[in-house]
C-alpha cells in the first residue's frame, strides 16, 4: 500500500521478528511495531495491533515461524510440542476470523513433515509465502471486483477491508483500488464503524493516501444516502463466511445488507476462499467473539496538544455489550468476490470453489 508515497506492506519478517503497522494508532500516527516473540505476536493480533482476517493470518504465519526459529533442543516430540503451543497462542488469539486458522495449518503441516533442522530453515521461506499468495489473492479480488464498478459510482464500505486489513491491496478496497487505477471516477462513503472506528480511522486513512475521493458518515446516515440514492454500490470484507453463504464481519454488517436490500443496492462481500470455513454449514456455526466493554465506553482521539488520548464517554455506572461481529443471512447478498471469481452465495457454487481452492 502507499504511505507517505512509499509502498508498504501491513506485516513482514526480519531474522526473527515480526514487524507490523501499528494499527492502534492511525490515522494519527504511522510507527511500525516490532514482535520479537510468537507471543507478543499473539498479543499483537489479540490487542488489535495488527487486525483483519487476511492480515492476522499472515501474522499467525509469521508467529509460527518465529516459534520454529526460537526452538532450542533437538527432540523432535520436543519440538512439536512446542509448535503446537504456539500454534494454540496464535489460534486463539482471534476466535472468529478463519484466516487465521487457515494461514497457521499451512504453515504447520508443512513443517511438522520435516526434520527440526529443516523446519527451522524452511519456517521464515514457508511463512513468507503465505503472505505472498495472500498478496496476490487480494490482487487478484481487486481486478474481479473493479469489473463491477461502473464510472462515476457512489460506493459505501464498512470496517477497514483494505490493505491494512491484509498484506496488501485488501478486500473490500482493493476493487475500489483497482477502479481508480484504471481512471474510473469513484466516491467512497466511509462508515465510521463504531465502536473501534475502523472506518473513520483506517479506511480513511488509507483512501487519504491513495487520494480516492471519500467522506466519513456516521453509521447511523448510511440508510439516509441510501433512500436518497446517493450510493449506488456497498462492498465489505469477511471474517468467516459459512457453506452456505451466510457471512461474519465487522459488526453492523447486518445492519447496512438489510438497507441495501430494501433500497435495490447491490450489495457485495470480499474475500478470499481461504475465509470459507468448511465446518462451518451455516452462520449459526460461527463464533462470534465478544469483546471489552470499554470499546464501548470510552473513545481515543487526539488533543490539542497532539496527545492520543482515551476518554469515558459514557455514564460511570453504565456497563456495556460488544459483540465484534454479526452474521448477514445469505438473502441479503448480491455475490462474493474472491480470487477465483464473482460467485453466487449459495451452497452448490461455495462447494465448487472451495473444493478447487483445496485441491490446489
Amino acid at each position: 500500500m502507499l504511505i507517505n508515497n512509499i509502498n508498504y506492506r501491513t506485516v513482514w519478517m526480519q531474522d526473527t521478528s515480526v514487524y507490523m503497522i501499528n494499527q492502534q494508532l492511525l490515522p494519527h500516527k504511522f510507527e511500525i511495531y516490532r514482535s520479537e516473540n510468537y507471543i507478543e505476536t499473539a498479543n499483537a493480533i489479540k490487542t488489535m495491533i495488527i487486525r483483519g482476517a487476511p492480515a492476522i493470518g499472515a501474522a499467525g504465519a509469521y508467529g509460527l515461524a518465529q516459534g520454529a526459529l526460537q526452538f532450542e533442543g533437538e527432540n523432535f516430540d520436543d519440538f512439536k510440542k512446542h509448535i503446537g503451543e504456539a500454534y494454540e497462542a496464535l489460534d486463539s488469539a482471534r476466535p472468529t476470523a478463519n484466516d487465521l486458522n487457515y494461514a497457521l495449518n499451512f504453515v504447520k503441516s508443512k513443517m511438522i513433515s520435516l526434520n527440526i533442522a529443516d523446519s527451522k530453515m524452511r519456517a521464515f521461506e514457508l511463512a513468507r509465502e503465505y503472505a505472498d499468495w495472500s498478496a496476490e489473492v487480494c490482487r487478484q479480488i481487486g481486478e474481479h471486483g473493479n469489473k463491477l464498478i461502473k464510472n462515476n459510482q457512489n460506493i459505501l464500505t464498512h470496517c477497514n477491508a483494505g490493505a491494512l486489513a491484509c498484506v496488501d491491496f485488501g478486500t473490500a478496497l482493493s476493487p475500489v483500488r483497482m477502479a481508480h487505477y484504471s481512471k474510473k471516477n469513484v466516491f467512497v462513503y466511509v462508515d465510521e464503524t463504531r465502536p473501534r472506528n475502523q472506518g473513520s480511522s483506517l479506511t480513511a486513512w488509507e483512501l487519504a493516501q491513495e487520494k480516492i475521493p471519500h467522506s466519513i458518515i456516521a453509521d447511523n446516515a448510511a440508510g439516509h444516502f441510501m433512500k436518497n440514492g446517493k450510493i449506488d454500490f456497498a462492498i465489505v470484507g469477511a471474517d468467516r463466511i459459512a457453506m452456505n453463504g451466510d457471512v461474519a464481519n465487522k459488526i453492523g454488517t447486518y445492519e447496512k445488507a438489510v438497507l441495501a436490500k430494501e433500497n435495490s443496492i447491490p450489495f457485495y462481500v470480499a474475500a478470499p476462499l481461504s475465509t470459507f470455513d468448511i465446518n462451518s454449514k451455516t452462520g449459526d456455526d460461527i463464533p462470534i467473539e465478544e469483546r471489552s466493554e470499554d470499546e464501548v465506553l470510552y473513545i481515543s482521539g487526539i488533543d490539542e496538544h497532539n496527545k492520543i488520548k482515551k476518554i469515558r464517554i459514557a455514564p460511570a455506572e453504565s456497563t456495556a455489550k460488544n459483540p465484534a461481529f454479526d452474521v448477514t443471512p445469505t438473502r441479503y447478498i448480491t455475490r462474493i468476490i474472491t480470487e477465483k471469481g464473482v460467485i453466487k452465495p449459495i451452497k452448490e457454487e461455495i462447494e465448487r470453489f472451495v473444493k478447487i481452492n483445496i485441491s490446489k
